[in-house]
C-alpha cells in the first residue's frame, strides 16, 4: 500500500479523497492556491504545499507544477479527484513518466473517451448501443443539414470535445440549423479550444442514467448499478439517486453488463461511470464516459456498502478487486443534493462572501461532504459547488423524507445556496412519483413556487442574523474584568489538524 498520496484538487472532493487515505492507514498532500490557505482541505492534509499561479484556478491546472510537488513531498500517487485535470490524459502521462501512480485510468482510456465522437465509433464497434448520429465531427453546415434530414429533426449538436451542456444546441427545424450550429461551434471552441460538433438524434424527454463501473489492473471488472441523474438545469446535475425508479433487477444487470463492455473497449482500469440515455421504451444508449470519479459517488456507496475511492487507492497501489459481481447487493435508496453557492432568488446566480454561520444537518441517514466550514470564504474562482447532502432510507419515500429533513436543518449565513430550490424539487408530485425525465426542470416545474418560498427564507435568514449579532454582543460584555477597566486577553482558538506548511 501507499506511504503517501497527492490529492491534486481542492474542496469538499479533496477533504473526502483525505478521510479516505487516512482510514487506510495513508498520509496526504495537500495542494494550495494563497486563495485557499486557509481552507479546510488544506488543514485537514497531513503536508500541504503552495502552488503558484497568476489566476487561481491555472495554479489547479499546472501538471508540471504539481508533478514537480509530488517529488518534492515523497508522495508515490496522485488522485485527482473530479474536474481540474482528472480526465487530462496528457496528467496521467506525466504521472507515468515521473513513476508516480496515477489514481485513476491510463492515458489511453481517457484519450479515447475524451473525444465523443472517437467514444461514439469504439462503442458501435465494441456493440454498445450509440444514439442514431454521426461518429465524425461536421465538416461544414451544408453538410450537417443533409445529414440531420436522414436523421430526422430534432436533433442535438454537440461539442465534440467536451461535455455539461457547453457547445450543445436543440434544433427542431431546419430553418434554424445554420445559427445554432455556428453558435454550437463558438462556443465549443471558446470552452474546449476545439470547435468540432457532431450531430445525435434529439430524444425526447428522456432519463439519465449512469452505471458505476470499476476495474483491476488483473482484468476484472464488477458494476455497481446505476444512478438517475435526470434532475439538471441548464443541462448540469441537481439532484441524484440510487437506485433508479424505472430499472428492475434484469434491466440493471443488462446495463451493467453493456457498461463493462464499454470499459474493456477502452482497457480501462479504476472507477469510472458509463453514462446512457434512457427512453420510454426501455431503450439505452451510450451517452459518454467519464473516467474520473463522479460528484454523485456516494449514493452508490450508500445503496452497496462499497467505498469506491478506497476501491480506487488500492486499485492504484496493485491490488485485485476486493469484491466480486455476485458480491454487490443493492439495499435501500440514497439521494444526493448539489449545495452550490448561488441565489435561486436571482435566475441562481453565483454568490460570493464569508460564512458567518454554519449548522449542519446530522441524524440517522445524513451524509455530508463539505469543502467549508464557519469562517470559510467562498470565491468567485472555481466551481459554485461547497458541499454535497446525502440521505438513505429502507426505500425512496424515506430517503425524500430524510433529505427534505436535513435540507431543512442545513443552515448557512454569508453566503447563499440553492438549498430553498431543492426543498421544492423534492416535494414535486412528478419527482415523488420518480417519474420525472431530462426535461422536468426546464417544461415542467414552477419556478414560481420559489418565489412563495423566498419570504420564509429570508425570515430564516434574519432571525440567524439577529442570534449571531446577540452572541457578538454577549461576547463583546464578556471580554472585560470585573473591574471594567483593561480589557481580559483572550487567545483564538483554532482547531488544526497537523500539517506542514513548505
Amino acid at each position: 500500500m501507499f506511504k503517501r498520496i497527492l490529492v491534486a484538487n481542492r474542496g469538499e472532493i479533496a477533504v473526502r479523497v483525505m478521510r479516505a487515505a487516512r482510514e487506510l492507514g495513508i498520509e496526504t498532500v495537500a495542494i494550495y492556491h494563497k486563495v485557499d490557505r486557509e481552507a479546510l482541505f488544506v488543514r485537514c492534509a497531513d503536508y500541504a504545499f503552495e502552488i503558484y499561479s497568476e489566476q487561481p484556478k491555472a495554479a489547479y491546472l499546472d501538471i508540471q507544477q504539481i508533478v514537480d510537488v509530488a517529488k518534492k513531498s515523497g508522495a508515490q500517487a496522485i488522485h485527482p479527484g473530479y474536474g481540474f485535470l482528472s480526465e487530462r490524459a496528457p496528467f496521467s502521462q506525466a504521472c507515468l513518466d515521473a513513476g508516480i501512480k496515477f489514481i485513476g485510468p491510463r492515458p489511453y482510456s481517457i484519450d479515447a473517451m475524451g473525444s465523443k465522437t472517437r467514444a461514439r465509433e469504439l462503442m458501435s464497434k465494441a456493440g454498445v448501443p450509440i444514439v442514431p448520429g454521426t461518429k465524425e465531427p461536421i465538416r461544414d453546415v451544408e453538410e450537417g443539414i443533409e445529414i440531420a434530414k436522414k436523421i430526422g429533426f430534432p436533433v442535438l449538436l454537440k461539442a465534440a470535445a467536451g461535455g455539461g451542456g457547453k457547445g450543445m444546441r436543440k434544433v427542431f427545424k431546419e430553418e434554424d440549423f445554420k445559427d445554432s450550429f455556428e453558435s454550437a461551434q463558438r462556443e465549443a471552441l471558446k470552452s474546449f479550444g476545439d470547435g468540432s460538433i457532431y450531430i445525435e438524434k434529439y430524444l425526447e424527454n428522456p432519463k439519465h442514467i449512469e452505471i458505476q463501473v470499476i476495474g483491476d489492473e488483473f482484468g476484472n471488472y464488477v458494476h455497481l448499478g446505476e444512478r438517475d441523474c435526470s434532475i439538471q438545469r441548464r443541462h448540469q446535475k441537481v439532484i441524484e439517486e440510487a437506485t433508479s425508479t424505472v430499472l428492475d433487477e434484469e434491466l440493471r444487470h443488462k446495463m451493467g453488463s453493456v457498461a463493462i463492455e464499454a470499459a474493456r473497449a477502452v482497457e480501462y482500469v479504476n472507477a469510472g461511470t458509463v453514462e446512457f440515455l434512457f427512453d420510454r421504451n426501455k431503450n439505452f444508449y451510450f451517452l459518454e464516459m467519464n473516467t474520473r470519479l463522479q460528484v454523485e459517488h456516494p449514493v452508490t456507496e450508500f445503496v452497496t456498502g462499497i467505498d469506491i475511492v478506497k476501491e480506487q487507492i488500492r486499485i492504484a497501489a496493485g491490488y485485485p478487486l476486493s469484491f466480486q459481481q455476485k458480491d454487490v447487493v443493492w439495499r435501500g435508496h440514497s439521494i444526493e443534493c448539489r449545495i452550490n453557492a448561488e441565489d435561486p432568488f436571482n435566475n441562481f446566480m453565483p454568490d460570493t462572501g464569508r460564512i458567518s454561520y454554519l449548522r449542519e444537518p446530522g441524524g440517522k441517514g445524513v451524509r455530508l461532504d463539505s469543502g467549508v466550514e464557519t469562517g470559510s470564504e467562498v470565491t468567485i474562482h472555481f466551481d459554485p459547488i461547497i458541499a454535497k447532502l446525502i440521505s438513505y432510507g429502507k426505500d425512496r419515500s424515506e430517503a425524500i423524507s430524510v433529505m427534505i429533513r436535513a435540507l431543512k436543518d442545513f443552515k448557512i449565513y454569508g453566503i447563499k445556496t440553492g438549498i430553498p430550490f431543492l426543498i421544492q424539487i423534492l416535494q414535486e408530485p412528478k419527482f415523488i412519483e420518480g417519474t420525472y425525465d431530462t426535461a422536468f426542470l426546464e417544461n415542467e416545474f414552477d419556478f414560481g413556487k420559489l418565489e412563495r418560498a423566498k419570504e420564509e427564507y429570508y425570515k430564516t435568514v434574519s432571525a440567524i442574523a439577529v442570534s449571531l449579532n446577540n452572541t457578538k454582543e454577549l461576547k463583546a460584555k464578556t471580554t472585560y474584568v470585573a473591574n471594567n477597566t483593561k480589557p481580559a486577553s483572550r487567545w483564538k482558538l483554532r482547531l488544526q489538524s497537523f500539517r506542514r506548511y513548505h
